[in-house]
């Protein structure tokens, strides 16, 4: 567990998961994979086998060890519901985080249809519980709105959308029903376009359907130059009713 992410919309990482495999446009340039390949074949390292796919059964009780209330992200190294972690594990994970309450959870896939599945069956005794929020990511509309669909169809109290790397328009969308939305552009080597207008559009509609809406980042090969301020301001809004809880 990392107790200082410098992902901005969250305190912390946590990884029961290590690895994943591309499967969306979005994924071209994930920085996961950049960041664990470096370290193939380095021994003892965590990620000696790069960005193989690795459950890592010593790391699910590590969120009750951590006694401050933080927000963490499960599973930022991976995707909790890729189809080659066992249904059992994430169970596993799931009830983690339901006995450590005081930290709120952001967990995000690509995988949205085998998560509402879980969550409207075998998770259904977490789905109401306000400090786990479930998301998914939105690239693109051709393989982003199906995700939307597949959340706001499970039963999840909170819902959350990464909308990065923003690749292109989306266009007019409802937003209701969704709790919070992140829009951020892709950064690092070979780093795509997103435009003003794209992230204006879907702040623009956020503000008009009630959605919290947080700009995380211009992106681009040199991201801290490029910032995270639109139209003069930064945009940090988080959904009203996080609570802070203390450790039993």
């Amino acid at each position: 567990m990392s107790e200082n992410s410098t992902i901005e919309w969250t305190d912390a990482t946590w990884n029961p998961v290590r690895g994943c495999t591309e499967i969306t446009s979005g994924c071209a340039h994930c920085y996961a994979r950049t960041f664990a390949e470096r370290f193939r074949g380095v021994p003892g390292h965590p990620y000696e086998q790069g960005f193989d796919l690795r459950l890592v059964p010593e790391k699910i009780d590590e969120p009750l060890r951590w006694k401050r209330p933080r927000r963490v992200f499960v599973n930022s190294m991976s995707d909790l519901f890729h189809k080659d972690v066992p249904d059992h594990f994430i169970r596993q994970v799931v009830d983690t985080m339901l006995s450590a309450n005081w930290h709120t959870y952001q967990v995000l896939t690509k995988r949205a249809e085998r998560m509402r599945q879980m969550l409207n069956a075998s998770l259904a005794d977490a789905v109401q519980a306000r400090h786990i929020w479930w998301g998914t990511s939105v690239e693109n509309r051709r393989q982003g709105f199906p995700r939307i669909d597949q959340l706001k169809a499970s039963n999840a109290a909170v819902k959350f959308l990464s909308v990065e790397p923003l690749l292109e328009d989306l266009g007019e969308i409802d937003w209701r029903g969704i709790d919070w939305v992140i829009v951020g552009g892709e950064s690092g080597p070979g780093a795509r376009e997103m435009r003003i207008d794209w992230v204006r559009k879907i702040r623009d509609q956020c503000l008009r359907d009630g959605v919290p809406f947080f700009f995380k980042q211009w992106g681009g090969v040199q991201k801290k130059k490029n910032g995270r301020e639109l139209d003069g301001r930064t945009h940090d809004d988080f959904p009203e009713f996080e609570e802070v809880r203390g450790a039993r």
